[in-house]
């Protein structure tokens, strides 16, 4: 302990951070309550209200008619495929 820093010096430092530890574990209960209590009442949300809903089906099929030279294309590597293993 340094010499110059009295005794109530002291004092006052360590009363000064009790209280100020009490503040801080008074203010976060307080606002973890509010915040429980808050919850509790409030509506909960179905998605998020920021992103656009998504649709519950897929997109629509898409489909093009092959040529007899693109079938032939596709054979050919579904021949190579099945060979490879």
């Amino acid at each position: 302990m340094p010499e110059h820093v009295s005794i109530l010096q002291w004092a006052g430092v360590a009363v000064l951070a009790v209280g100020a530890a009490a503040c801080a574990v008074g203010l976060s209960r307080m606002l973890r309550r509010g915040r429980f209590e808050a919850a509790a009442r409030a509506p909960r949300p179905v998605g998020l209200p920021a992103l656009p809903r998504q649709r519950r089906a897929g997109p629509e099929l898409e489909s093009v008619e092959l040529t007899a030279a693109e079938r032939d294309a596709f054979a050919g590597l579904v021949r190579q495929f099945a060979e490879g293993h």
